[in-house]
């Protein structure tokens, strides 16, 4: 199974560089850019903050963010493998609106954690396989 996902990868990402040297003319006809559909909100907690300190607000930042959760803010939730914070994919549309979301959490009202954000779409270069030849 692994194996097909990363060749539709492979084939989509060789249709985007294929399709990004298309004439100007050619592009110009393209469909309108694709909508965000989520955004990926990257937590890093601050180096500079000390554990003991970080462990005080953890218990009410697992609480807010399982609210978010619930409230269907945060479609998945990962932790990081370096350890050193936690992504959300956001049901947002924005990443006006995925700021909104997560200005609430305790880690980020208390400046103990930052957020970088990246706009998702669905992945347009898949359009050319629908093209008429």
């Amino acid at each position: 199974m692994k194996q097909a996902w990363q060749m539709v990868l492979v084939a989509a990402i060789s249709v985007a560089a294929l399709s990004s040297a298309r004439p100007a003319a050619a592009q110009a006809s393209a469909a309108p850019p694709a909508p965000t559909t989520n955004v990926l909100a990257i937590l890093s907690t601050n180096p500079a903050t000390p554990r003991a300190e970080l462990m005080k607000v953890l218990p009410d930042e697992v609480r807010a963010t399982v609210r978010l959760y619930l409230d269907g803010k945060i479609a998945q939730w990962y932790g990081r493998a370096d350890g050193k914070g936690v992504i959300f994919v956001l049901n947002a549309s924005s990443i006006d609106e995925a700021k909104k979301i997560v200005e609430s959490l305790p880690l980020d009202k208390a400046g103990m954690a930052t957020f970088d954000y990246i706009a998702l779409t669905p992945l347009t270069p898949l359009r050319t396989l629908l093209a008429p030849q």
